[in-house]
């Protein structure tokens, strides 16, 4: 078991969510998830912000430059609407592009609706942190971070969530252990650390 505590900045984006319309579900549906999968202790900075790509822009380099989190996950604000500026307000502030989680979250989000190609979701490092836009509804969060699966529990579509631990190796972040029965990280044999 990882002693390493983790820093993950949740940031949900949605207009009527932070005006009090409604009810937000991001936040708690990020949470739920990541404290099922993830063994390390871990620190929350959440934010509930409006679909502005200024306040996205500076709140996601707030919680890299100052709060310091390894993980940044957004939802919210990706669609092809005028006011989804997520992906614009996160390329913004990146130093690197990840393109591959994008496109493996629109190959599983494919398996459940068409119009999984409007979905515009990116993902980026800044600094020592990698920030990475999900969807805005909470099944389909679930299904990009988990993947896909047959009825005998084999994998059909790994989810991005698989990958994640393996990236925070490389830019020098701590070392994640997830629930293997919940969602095995993928490490090449020399990156892993034997269990105690």
């Amino acid at each position: 078991m990882s002693e390493e505590k983790l820093r993950i900045g949740l940031v949900s984006i949605s207009d009527r969510a932070s005006s009090g319309v409604y009810k937000d579900e991001g936040l708690p549906s990020l949470r739920q998830w990541l404290n099922s999968a993830i063994i390390n202790p871990i620190e929350y900075v959440e934010k509930l912000i409006p679909d502005e790509q200024a306040v996205i822009e500076s709140s996601l380099i707030e919680i890299v430059d100052q709060a310091e989190c390894d993980l940044i996950l957004t939802t919210g604000g990706t669609g092809p609407s005028p006011r989804d500026v997520t992906p614009e307000a996160t390329l913004a502030v990146a130093d690197k592009i990840m393109p591959g989680f994008g496109e493996q979250m629109r190959q599983i989000s494919l398996n459940f609706v068409a119009t999984a190609i409007l979905s515009r979701q990116v993902a980026v490092i800044r600094k020592q942190s990698l920030i990475i836009n999900l969807p805005g509804q909470p099944k389909a969060i679930k299904e990009t971070l988990e993947g896909l699966r047959n009825d005998n529990g084999e994998a059909i579509a790994h989810g991005i969530f698989a990958a994640v631990p393996y990236c925070i190796d490389l830019i020098g972040g701590p070392y994640i252990d997830c629930r293997e029965n919940f969602c095995k990280a993928f490490r090449p044999k020399s990156a892993r650390r034997s269990k105690n």
